[in-house]
């Protein structure tokens, strides 16, 4: 029997929404869709077995190796989700385009091609196992889409093991048409936790600085949207430049600096309410704002004569923490995701460069990390704790890269012209940064995409220029 329940809005975040878990279908209409639609006759013997039955496989507990889907991605088979009567569906078709785009983004699944799919390959709602293993699928998805009247739809989907001819997951979800797109996105979550054996990235959202209008004088606003570049959303007017934006990992909140009155400061933006208020009275500039990991305080760096001393702002009481002194400069300060260190970047040795630097939570032990040739900056600590991505200015040119904590292993993941701003996803496996290109009158400023091992680069669609990407904690 299928269980109902209703999922909170903070939680989910997808408002009204029904969730249900869906039991495998039974016995008997798996052993009828065995023998139903087969290609070749000799294979019906072989797909009799019940659910659950066949090899050992990646069902539950048994995740793919995340380097081992990097070097052969998971053959997934993904049809478009039908309507009550089975036949197509417009909404179904964008579902599972969605689920797909997000599945290849991550480097780890390929989707086969829709057009070598068999004919009638699922009878009463069960795959037709040799339909699908003929093809060399590891994992399918089917699904449906149900008009619920009242603009609302019940989405559900099935993942199924194919080598293990069983169902590993079954969902629905019943909520307002205009949230289709969010549920594609968390389906793809739970196909990627399901097989992977860690949580996606798909159900989340970027800020970004959009850059529009002439190259003498361009308009930056701060902007949000999805992960993959959809339902962008200004929340500045762009009267005052905006940079730098910052999510808060625990509320719906956003820190960034607006050069309001030419006096650049950190702000809050409230996500829910577009609410927004200046962050403490430092007396001098302050920029480069990072939330703490339990979204409690923030680090800002502010100007004091030549130099720039790092502060830790508590947005409880206000209270206003130095940790580095501004006897040189210090900035874009980042904690490790339990809180006890921070990366900086700094020219306090007296190299004449700027780099990487490790200190404690509460300003000491301050160590160097970084001893490359060139400069380091704005170093961001992923989410797992065991890489810092950063910008290198070297002969090269700008570039992308990635060290461990204690700076060996570094490792440069792309070059160019200018490319800066890197911001890792929640699960720390992709980094976004902007990549600017100059033309023969300005620039172009894209939002790219890549695996921290160096591959899967792609760029994210946004209606104007793009800079400053800050990648925010997964949604649900």
């Amino acid at each position: 029997m299928t269980t109902n329940r209703s999922i909170p809005a903070p939680h989910l975040r997808v408002p009204n929404t029904l969730v249900e878990r869906l039991p495998p279908l039974s016995r008997r209409l798996m052993l009828g869709a065995g023998a139903a639609g087969l290609i070749l006759p000799g294979l019906a013997r072989a797909q009799s077995a019940p659910a659950g039955a066949g090899s050992a496989g990646n069902g539950p507990g048994d995740a793919i190796n995340v380097s081992g889907a990097h070097n052969a991605p998971i053959p997934i088979a993904l049809p478009p989700f039908t309507n009550a009567s089975a036949g197509a569906s417009e909404l179904g078709d964008q579902i599972a385009q969605v689920i797909t785009s997000d599945l290849d983004h991550c480097g780890l699944f390929r989707s086969i091609d829709a057009n070598s799919f068999v004919p009638n390959s699922v009878a009463n709602g069960v795959p037709v196992w040799a339909n699908w293993s003929i093809l060399g699928a590891q994992a399918l998805v089917t699904g449906s889409v149900t008009d619920q009247g009242g603009g609302q739809v019940r989405v559900e989907y099935r993942l199924w093991g194919v080598s293990q001819q069983k169902q590993l997951q079954g969902t629905a979800y019943t909520t307002a048409s205009g949230n289709w797109r969010r549920i594609a996105h968390i389906i793809a979550d739970d196909i990627y936790q399901q097989m992977i054996g860690e949580k996606g990235y798909f159900d989340t959202r970027v800020a970004y600085i959009s850059v529009s209008g002439p190259p003498t004088g361009p308009t930056r606003r701060m902007a949000i949207m999805d992960y993959d570049g959809a339902n962008t959303r200004f929340l500045t007017s762009g009267r005052s430049m905006a940079l730098s934006p910052q999510f808060n990992p625990t509320r719906q909140q956003v820190a960034f600096v607006s050069f309001e009155n030419n006096n650049p400061r950190v702000f809050l933006f409230d996500l829910q309410t577009g609410a927004r208020s200046v962050v403490g009275n430092f007396g001098d500039m302050s920029f480069g704002p990072r939330f703490s990991p339990d979204g409690s305080a923030l680090l800002v760096s502010v100007s004091r004569g030549g130099g720039a001393m790092i502060v830790k702002y508590d947005l409880a009481s206000h209270s206003q923490t130095p940790l580095t002194d501004a006897n040189s400069i210090n900035v874009t300060p980042c904690y490790s995701p339990d809180g006890s260190k921070i990366v900086f970047n700094s020219d306090r040795d007296g190299s004449g460069d700027q780099q990487l630097f490790v200190m404690g939570a509460d300003g000491s032990n301050v160590q160097r990390i970084s001893y490359g040739s060139g400069r380091y900056a704005e170093p961001d600590w992923s989410p797992r704790g065991d890489l810092i991505a950063f910008t290198r200015l070297g002969s090269g040119g700008f570039g992308i890269g990635v060290m461990k904590p204690d700076g060996s292993g570094e490792r440069i993941l792309s070059q160019g012209y200018l490319e800066e701003g890197s911001t890792f996803c929640p699960n720390g496996r992709v980094i976004m940064f902007y990549r600017q290109t100059p033309l023969r009158v300005g620039n172009v400023s894209h939002l790219v995409t890549i695996g921290t091992d160096g591959f899967n680069e792609r760029i994210t669609p946004t209606p104007t220029n793009a800079t400053d990407p800050s990648w925010g904690p997964l949604l649900s």
